[in-house]
């Protein structure tokens, strides 16, 4: 059995897709973090199911990209259909083209995401102590304290930072006595993971609405597919409602014969729409489920939580090693809080339109649907403006106190996402792009236009001197090849940008002009660089 050790530098509560994303971030900064959860081995069931461009984005640069391609599930299309009869199709495989390098929808079950992660942390030896129940949290200014059930023993340990990702009903969280502001959807849902033996829809999401509301399936690796939808009206009063109760809906209203096919896993469930008042208190932080739970439309709550965890981890591991001010830590609520609130409100709106039972509803659903796949999906900006919120590469922290935007440009601007963009790279002659440019885990300064040779050695002489470790520096010149960049970034005949980009991905600084001072300023004034 493994020895909990009695003082941790990181300690992180829960061993779901969001503590474990948070370990493995830790990990690549040099930080060596220990996992605690209640549960005695990984879950089994898959569901979450959607990991969002976004999310694999993060995987890629972490090199686990290939693998979630591996293990899941492109999802090239969605079939609309009213009551069973087909009403719109739509092309999911290519609806964030030159977005991103995965512009598409992943089926994977999140029994699936947490296997490629603990994989992740168990090659880079990462303990996970199972079987350990949190019975109470005391944070001070220097400490924080834990009162631990483990094997049926109760312990004291302490931590210097704690990481609460253990979901809705966190511990943690209730301990510290912190609300959580929401409420629960009336409505009950079904899901359902079979294995048919029957092709039902091998790589397009299928989703139908009816009088008795609306079923999703998502098919999933080796004939298995994902049901998810309302509970019919007449078995809401049903208090023990089992699969046998859905079969009859599920073959003669959506015509599916499944009655001879195997259910591996099958929950009746509601759904909540909550957020935590603060996502920090002390040394504790919240993320995931902890800090925020909604309607799982659109596939985003896992991938929140993911991303919750991308943010965090740079900038804990920056305080623990005193490179960055602990005021650092600040910037995590300051930037997820209204990520959060968006969320809950978008995610609501669209819960509602699917799943309102109201006439209102029923008309409008009627009088959309039919226009979604001949209509609205067919052009191109919408496209992108749908891939951009469901992918969550539209997410930005403008407001956030570290990004500080000195440019002209209107499109991309400090806060946002680093957009996705190839090029040939004219030093290497190769291509390349932006991300493979950012993947380390430095900070990371790009100049666009032209620099003379002069101005280009005080740049590296300066980054060498000043910070010799943690910077990177890439030049991007001229070329009538790589015009295409100097129009994303709006940059005018013989003019330059400067742009300083985050370990996560995401602009810190733009500028106009390429001054070292002013570079200097940023990273010492806005991230506290030491």
């Amino acid at each position: 059995m493994n020895i909990l050790p009695s003082h941790s530098t990181v300690i992180i509560v829960g061993a779901g897709p969001s503590g474990l994303m948070m370990a493995a971030q830790l990990l690549r900064f040099g930080i060596q973090p220990i996992i605690i959860d209640s549960k005695t081995a990984l879950t089994t069931e898959s569901r979450a199911l959607a990991v969002q461009a976004r999310s694999l984005e993060i995987f890629s640069q972490m090199g686990l990209g290939e693998r979630a391609l591996e293990e899941g599930n492109i999802a090239k299309g969605m079939i609309i259909h009213q009551d069973s009869e087909e009403i719109a199709s739509v092309n999911l495989s290519t609806i964030g083209e030159g977005k991103s390098p995965f512009p598409y929808v992943l089926i994977l079950e999140q029994s699936k995401t947490e296997r490629i992660l603990i994989d992740y942390l168990t090659a880079n030896t990462c303990p996970v102590f199972w079987n350990t129940k949190l019975l109470d949290v005391h944070p001070t200014d220097k400490v924080v304290n834990l009162k631990i059930s483990r094997n049926n023993i109760d312990e004291i340990i302490s931590c210097d930072w704690l990481i609460a990702s253990d979901g809705a009903s966190s511990s943690v969280r209730k301990s510290l006595k912190i609300a959580f502001s929401g409420g629960t959807y009336e409505q009950k849902f079904f899901l359902a993971d079979i294995k048919s033996k029957e092709e039902i829809s091998a790589d397009a999401v299928r989703a139908y609405f009816s009088e008795n509301g609306f079923t999703a399936i998502f098919p999933m690796k080796d004939s298995n597919y994902r049901f998810i939808g309302l509970v019919p009206k007449n078995l809401n009063q049903k208090s023990d409602i089992n699969f046998e109760d859905l079969k009859p809906y599920l073959t003669y209203n959506l015509g599916f014969p499944i009655t001879d096919d195997c259910c591996n896993w099958f929950s009746i469930y509601q759904v909540h729409h909550r957020m935590a008042e603060r996502f920090s208190v002390q040394r504790c932080f919240f993320i995931g489920d902890a800090a925020h739970i909604h309607s799982p439309v659109g596939g985003q709550g896992m991938n929140t939580g993911l991303q919750d965890a991308y943010n965090l981890a740079w900038k804990l591991a920056g305080v623990l090693v005193n490179k960055y001010p602990e005021s650092i830590l600040d910037t995590y609520a300051a930037e997820r809080m209204p990520v959060a609130k968006k969320l809950l409100k978008t995610t609501d709106r669209l819960f509602s339109f699917i799943s309102g039972q109201s006439w209102f509803f029923r008309k409008l659903r009627n009088i959309i649907l039919p226009f979604l796949g001949t209509k609205i999906f067919r052009t191109a900006v919408i496209n992108q403006k749908i891939f951009g919120l469901i992918s969550q590469t539209e997410i930005n922290y403008r407001h956030s106190p570290l990004a500080v935007h000195h440019s002209a440009m209107k499109n991309i601007k400090a806060g946002d996402r680093l957009p996705y963009i190839s090029f040939f790279d004219e030093k290497l002659k190769e291509e390349t792009d932006l991300y493979k440019w950012c993947k380390s885990t430095s900070f990371t300064i790009i100049v666009i236009g032209q620099l003379s040779q002069r101005d280009l050695l005080a740049m590296v002489k300066w980054i060498k001197l000043t910070y010799p470790i943690g910077l990177n520096f890439f030049y991007l010149p001229p070329s009538k090849r790589n015009q295409h960049v100097f129009d994303s970034f709006e940059i005018p005949e013989n003019g330059k940008k400067s742009l300083i980009v985050r370990p996560d991905m995401h602009i810190g600084y733009i500028n106009d002009v390429v001054d070292i001072e002013l570079l200097s300023g940023y990273l010492e004034n806005s991230i506290g660089w030491r």
